[in-house]
């Protein structure tokens, strides 16, 4: 297959999701032609690493001030200021050059961010009957209402809540809106796809059957050879480890919620536990959890531990004892959780971050809800090594099962395969 994969920031090993979808089609000999932006020349340098895999490039420089610009002039009207804010009229222009230069069997398009460009190649097919028809696959992810509706409720941070109240209302719709416009809809989990197939119900009525059909879960997957297998030998006898993007708010209140509620009661047993939070861009809050703790008392190290970005996060979890995932709220598959299974470091987390995962609870994963159980759980992980091993050795197990990215790539394959459809307009935005 011909793909032109358009996705509005860099894919690399930290945007996991579009990243290794590229690598596992160009590995199964596929054509890719990735079209994106970049906003720094780290990321500019990145785009080679995508060309030396094999695609073709096409990018444009994105200023942060453009995208600021771009949410300003959206909050005039009704759609979410997340589906402008990558909005790039050269990119546009080289992708119209794309797709009228040559032949594409699919073009896919990742998130809300990229959705405009989707909907925008849509109408560009509309109006040209002289392109070839091909299906325009839209990679929502995760439902972004579906989160918003959760962060509402329960992030920690007042910059999360405010971003979410003023997001929520706008997204709702339009994402059911974007679902009738596309061929296939993707999403990572059975309860994003719930999430949407309550939208279309909400939004749009008698079509929901027809509509519902073509909304496909592709979750996440993990690269089992680079988040390699590591047994407990040698393993530090109480290190945590939380990783993620460090600025997103879900993380944010997940990081505050370790450190302030759960951790007391690991430290009044085990004072020699120490926490790392491992992740790119760490923000002011995550920042003073480690400013505001007492040292380890026996050996004078920090009790809580701040990276910022890592060069390598599977070394890092590799030499951890337990990784942890103390998720409020979230949406789709926390990759964060894929990783630690993929190196066998057993991991504790809360049903929301496992909740799209058809793990065994309590042997591929211990889950639990509230300071009180998930201190409890960690507790009896650092005090049973022969349970950290069996946990960290299922959850090897389930991943190598459930998670390879070559599996999922399948399942994008036949989604690239669906016919190209007359879609009519519903609610033209």
């Amino acid at each position: 297959m011909n793909i032109l994969f358009v996705v509005p920031y860099i894919p690399n090993p930290v945007r996991v999701r579009p990243y290794e979808f590229i690598r596992a089609l160009l590995r199964r000999s596929h054509r890719v032609t990735v079209a994106s932006l970049w906003t720094s020349e780290q990321e500019r340098a990145e785009l080679a690493v995508l060309s030396r895999m094999g695609a073709a490039v096409i990018a444009e420089p994105m200023p942060p001030a453009r995208s600021l610009l771009n949410s300003a002039g959206a909050l005039v009207g009704s759609a979410p200021l997340q589906a402008s804010y990558s909005w790039n009229a050269a990119l546009m222009k080289q992708i119209v050059g794309a797709i009228e230069g040559q032949s594409f069997d699919a073009v896919h398009v990742e998130h809300l961010r990229g959705s405009r460009y989707a909907v925008e190649v849509r109408r560009r097919l509309a109006r040209t009957p002289a392109i070839a028809p091909f299906p325009v696959i839209w990679d929502s992810v995760d439902s972004i209402s579906f989160l918003f509706e959760q962060a509402v409720r329960s992030s920690r941070t007042l910059r999360g809540r405010l971003m979410t109240q003023l997001e929520l209302g706008r997204t709702r719709c339009h994402e059911a809106w974007l679902v009738t416009q596309f061929e296939r809809t993707l999403v990572t989990s059975a309860l994003d796809k719930a999430a949407l197939v309550g939208l279309l119900d909400e939004c749009t009525g008698d079509e929901l059957c027809m509509l519902a059909e073509r909304i496909e879960i592709v979750p996440n997957g993990v690269d089992l050879n680079h988040f390699a297998f590591h047994d407990s030998v040698n393993r530090p006898p109480a290190r945590l480890i939380f990783s993620g993007k460090m600025s997103y708010h879900a993380n944010v209140t997940a990081a505050l919620h370790l450190v302030d509620d759960i951790m007391p009661l690991v430290w009044a047993q085990r004072p020699d536990a120490q926490v790392w939070l491992v992740g790119k861009d760490p923000s002011a809050e995550v920042r003073k959890l480690a400013d505001n703790q007492l040292p380890l008392s026996d050996s004078g190290e920090p009790r809580v531990v701040v990276t910022g970005a890592v060069p390598n996060m599977a070394d890092f979890i590799q030499a951890s004892t337990v990784a942890v995932a103390p998720l409020l709220y979230g949406a789709g598959i926390q990759n964060k959780a894929l990783e630690a299974m993929s190196c066998g470091t057993p991991l504790v987390a809360t049903s929301q971050a496992t909740a799209a995962l058809a793990i065994r609870p309590g042997e591929d994963v211990l889950v639990a809800d509230g300071a009180d159980a998930f201190a409890a759980a960690l507790l009896t992980l650092l005090e049973k090594p022969d349970l950290r091993a069996a946990v960290g050795a299922a959850g090897r197990r389930y991943v190598e099962k459930n998670h390879s990215w070559d599996k999922v790539c399948e399942l994008l394959e036949a989604a690239y395969a669906t016919p190209a459809l007359a879609l009519p307009a519903w609610g033209a935005r």
